[in-house]
């Protein structure tokens, strides 16, 4: 196996308070009679997106208070920072295809989330590290481009 990232959810998304629902509204079209659903599709970034080292290597990222056993080395720290702004709805215009969020101030904007990087002893590969925001964002922008 060439790429393999392992990786605890947290290190994608730290929120656990979020309960997903597909939702409907009835009454489109020029009968009135066609229901659009509202079915959420979340796309986030990657492990190979997020991080350096990952790439044609076997690795397992945990948060750095997961203790693993001595078959393990750690190969990265890695660190997460919540974002200014929370995303807590949208609307969408059917007239224009627009598409806007509405977002809130993070309360906990600046909280640092702390994970490890392992491999298995006597393996080889690069050391992982988080890639720069900019990088990161740039991805996030270019993948919403193609979707467009």
């Amino acid at each position: 196996m060439l790429d393999l990232v392992v990786c605890h959810g947290d290190f994608l998304n730290a929120d656990h308070d979020y309960v997903h629902k597909n939702k409907s509204v009835k009454g489109f079209g020029s009968y009135g009679d066609i229901m659009i659903r509202d079915r959420k599709m979340y796309v986030a970034p990657t492990p190979f997106g997020l991080t350096t080292g990952t790439a044609h290597n076997q690795t397992l990222i945990l948060p750095a208070d997961v203790h693993v056993d001595s078959r393990f080395r750690a190969v990265g720290d890695l660190v997460r920072q919540e974002a200014e702004k929370l995303i807590v709805g949208y609307t969408f215009d059917l007239r224009t295809n627009t598409l806007k969020p509405d977002s809130v101030g993070n309360p906990a904007a600046g909280k640092q989330h702390s994970f490890v990087a392992y491999r298995l002893q006597g393996t080889a590969g690069d050391a992982v590290a988080m890639r720069p925001p900019r990088e990161i964002i740039a991805e996030v922008i270019e993948a919403a481009e193609e979707d467009e």
